[in-house]
């Protein structure tokens, strides 16, 4: 029931986002006029931008897989690719992309991959997926104040709030998957709190459960902490990952015909947004993504393609990201762990 009432809330709440969303970017706006301008552009441009989101998704399902066979544990690398869709999914419509995580868990678990393991390994790849952002946001403020000037006055506060919570969440995340012992520490005392506030019945056999996941838990950050090379991988097929879907407002201002921004500026301009927008708790940062597209690229597109550049910007790095996830999710409801059924169903 409180599932439900969950999944409820968190449509609602996509859909007043979304309502809103569309109101403040359109209201006034001769949306005639933007569809007649974004008739025009080039469409063979927007296929790379497509086959960016796509390395994006397939990007996670690699990292997936290098570290699920790095700890002894074979799994499919289209099984991987299906983890990460679902992950990408929920992840665009639960605010902060919480629900992400605990769906990949899940379907991990239909494949017999320990809920320790499954954990610690998506810890991994989030704290490297975000510390890509903090390094980009570190190497802006240092090397990249002229820029920071040009483009993100406009955008500053919710550029450096970014940079502070994606810093506060990685920090907190390393402690978690790199001090396994303290982590445990603090599991079992929360456990013991919520059983003496009466959150929790108590009960010695989930205490005993919680032990032992610790205890998988810190087996896998051992190995991980012994093996820097890979971490290393991981680091490196995360960046082109990432950057992979900066990439595509690259194509999107190329389909307008448009000259004299470099790509390496433009996927700046989106790596800030990325930065400003990843810790807030809104699904896929909608809402506040367009409104600081609208507010630093105006020296990109100008005046007139402005809109229709971001329409088409989050066309493509959001909601073709969405489309694209919910159909692969669609397919990982009907296959995964559907086999291992039918086995347990003949026997």
């Amino acid at each position: 029931m409180e599932s439900k009432k969950k999944w409820i809330f968190n449509i609602i709440f996509l859909l007043l986002i979304f309502a809103a969303t569309l109101y403040g970017v359109f209201h006034g706006k001769d949306m005639g006029r933007i569809i007649e301008i974004i008739k025009t552009v080039n469409p063979f441009w927007l296929i790379p931008g497509v086959i960016c989101v796509i390395i994006f998704i397939w990007g996670e399902s690699i990292i997936i897989h290098y570290l699920m066979h790095s700890l002894g544990i074979k799994v499919k690398k289209w099984t991987c690719f299906l983890f990460s869709s679902v992950g990408f999914f929920f992840s665009c419509i639960t605010p902060s992309a919480s629900g992400g995580q605990p769906a990949q868990v899940y379907y991990m678990k239909k494949e017999d991959i320990p809920i320790p393991i499954s954990t610690m390994v998506l810890l991994i790849i989030t704290i490297i997926y975000k510390m890509v952002l903090v390094l980009l946001g570190i190497a802006l403020v240092i090397f990249g104040q002229g820029f920071i000037h040009r483009y993100l006055s406009d955008a500053i506060f919710w550029f450096y709030l970014g940079m502070g919570l994606n810093v506060v969440c990685v920090a907190i995340m390393v402690v978690f998957a790199f001090h396994p012992n303290f982590a445990k520490s603090i599991m079992i005392k929360g456990h013991i709190l919520l059983e003496r506030i009466h959150i929790l019945k108590h009960r010695k056999s989930r205490a005993k459960k919680l032990v032992q996941s610790m205890d998988q838990y810190r087996g896998a950050a051992v190995y991980l902490q012994e093996n820097k090379k890979v971490l290393i991988v991981v680091f490196l097929i995360t960046m082109v990952q990432r950057f992979a879907l900066f990439a595509a407002t690259w194509f999107v201002y190329l389909a307008f015909g448009l000259k004299g921004t470099s790509a390496f500026t433009v996927i700046l301009l989106q790596g800030s947004i990325a930065v400003a927008v990843d810790m807030l708790p809104l699904p896929g940062g909608m809402g506040i993504s367009e409104k600081i597209f609208l507010d630093i690229f105006l020296p990109v597109f100008g005046s007139m393609l402005l809109l229709p550049g971001m329409v088409l910007s989050r066309g493509l790095g959001y909601y073709t990201e969405l489309i694209l996830s919910a159909i692969f999710t669609i397919v990982a409801n009907f296959t995964i762990g559907r086999k291992k059924k039918s086995v347990v169903e003949k026997c």
